[in-house]
């Protein structure tokens, strides 16, 4: 499988002032991501996601080390590499006045879409991410979920190989992340990389190949969501539910230690002290078990950096 992105050293620092030392955004990172996967970038606020997508896409230098994007090298060839990637950032970069179909020909005029194809084209992005309706209502008129989804068909519109996503479902109901989730996976169909940051946890875990968690500026995981989860620690718990006299139910979870999920299972029934046993559950660490170890950071308090909970983060 090629990759797609293949980042060695790649480095960002800023200067705070004479005599102090810069500040390191990115301390040297190594990564690759590979053709047609969705590939998660995941980390707390200030982590370096931003600044390594600004520096993926061409917008800002590194200060150190390098990539190449879709086989161009980030330094010498940063034109190319802009003309073949689509990008979506958090805050949308579409034009309030012009209309839904008029953003995209505008876009695709801007990517050197030749101009017989325009209409055509715009007219199928629309249809596709369910805004024909909306084909003539300005940008500024759209509802949030709308206008996200419209932003992410304008950096389709000149068929990307490679397209970033930044937080794209942030502040969206639960129907408009649900939808554009459905429109992620259906990418990855198609063939198209992604590459993606998000607070979701539940969202990066379901739609991601492989996840990089990147803390202080610094790469401390990267592996398939599978891999992450079995090599966590804490390993697999044993929940068992047990009924109490009055009605309510109670739950014990018990470590798998030695002798595995029977013996937990043995241990935790010892326990039960003459309740029934309702149900028995082997759980296994998600991916916010291993977010939480490696970063000390729990779900909530990554949702709460950035203003709180969105309706995208129940299940969809």
């Amino acid at each position: 499988m090629n990759d797609v992105i293949q980042a060695s050293a790649l480095t960002k620092t800023y200067p705070v002032g004479k005599g102090k030392p810069p500040l390191s955004a990115v301390g040297g990172i190594d990564f690759a991501v590979r053709q047609g996967e969705v590939f998660g970038f995941l980390g707390p606020n200030g982590a370096g996601k931003t600044t390594t997508i600004r520096m993926l896409t061409g917008l800002t230098r590194p200060t150190a080390g390098g990539a190449r994007v879709l086989g161009y090298d980030l330094r010498r060839d940063v034109t190319n590499i802009k003309k073949r990637i689509g990008v979506v950032p958090e805050a949308s970069n579409l034009y309030d006045e012009l209309s839904a179909i008029d953003n995209l020909v505008f876009s695709m005029q801007l990517y050197g879409v030749p101009r017989r194809s325009r209409q055509a084209t715009a007219e199928a992005l629309l249809a596709r991410f369910r805004l024909s309706e909306k084909r003539d209502t300005p940008f500024a008129k759209l509802s949030r979920g709308m206008k996200r989804a419209l932003t992410i068909a304008a950096a389709l519109a000149h068929h990307p190989p490679l397209i970033f996503l930044d937080e794209p479902t942030t502040g969206l109901d639960v129907m408009s992340a649900r939808n554009l989730r459905q429109m992620i996976a259906g990418l990855r169909q198609e063939g198209v990389t992604v590459f993606l940051t998000t607070h979701y946890l539940e969202e990066a875990e379901r739609l991601c190949d492989r996840i990089a968690i990147i803390v202080k500026g610094r790469i401390v995981a990267l592996d398939t969501v599978e891999a992450l989860k079995t090599g966590a620690q804490g390993k697999t718990e044993v929940e068992v539910v047990f009924e109490e006299g009055d009605g309510r139910q109670e739950r014990q979870r018990t470590e798998c230690r030695e002798g595995g999920v029977e013996a937990a299972v043995q241990r935790a029934l010892s326990e039960a002290g003459g309740r029934r046993v309702v149900a028995v559950n082997t759980l296994r660490p998600s991916l916010e078990d291993v977010f939480v170890r490696l970063t000390g950071l729990s779900a909530e308090a990554m949702l709460a950096e950035k203003g709180g909970k969105g309706g995208n983060h129940a299940a969809g």
